[in-house]
């Protein structure tokens, strides 16, 4: 389970924990989200959001919005990813959640194995949304925000499924792909989608 071992590291100063959701899909944005926790009044429970339900996913993005020192969410749409690559916008949707925190930080720590080139000192930490509670509380705000965005999305583009596949290339979302072609939310830059966009 993740702790507070790799914050400690960098004390004195405040610590962000930065993750993603969306890099994977076929359609929709890029969601990071930034927080920075009280170590004295942390949520229980908090995990990899892939390792929780979605009701423990609810239930953990109330508490850490309500009792976290601060978070900020950040967003790269459809557009800049395909104009600057899917690696890119995560790295700017991360900037932005970073810049869309109350407080300034001295250090953030970034799960993955690298960190957007910024004005922070930052450690990317491998797997550390199941590792670091920063991390972890960041991972289930980025995911939670971008499934409703996607669920909101699903309203408007009925056919691909996005209520439950989230833009990701289930079998479902590619049938309908085939048969109804891409929406504006799709990203033309990644292949199943650019390979039907010339047919």
């Amino acid at each position: 389970m993740p702790d507070f071992s790799h914050e400690h590291r960098h004390h004195p100063g405040l610590v962000a924990g930065v993750d993603e959701a969306g890099r994977g899909p076929l359609a929709g944005p890029v969601v990071a989200a930034a927080v920075i926790l009280r170590v004295d009044d942390c949520p229980d429970g908090l995990n990899d959001s892939k390792q929780l339900s979605a009701k423990k996913r609810a239930e953990l993005e109330a508490q850490v919005k309500a009792r976290a020192l601060c978070w900020g969410i950040g967003v790269a749409s459809v557009a800049e990813i395909d104009e600057i690559n899917i690696l890119w916008a995560t790295m700017l949707a991360m900037t932005r959640a970073v810049e869309a925190l109350e407080h300034d930080c001295a250090h953030i720590l970034v799960d993955g194995n690298r960190c957007p080139s910024w004005r922070w000192a930052s450690t990317a930490v491998v797997e550390g949304d199941a590792k670091c509670l920063s991390i972890a509380a960041a991972s289930i705000l980025a995911k939670e925000e971008r499934d409703r965005m996607m669920i909101a999305a699903a309203a408007d583009h009925p056919h691909y499924g996005w209520e439950s596949n989230k833009g990701y290339g289930s079998a479902h979302h590619l049938a309908a792909l085939r048969e109804h072609g891409p929406t504006p939310l799709h990203r033309r830059s990644f292949a199943p989608v650019a390979q039907l966009s010339l047919l």
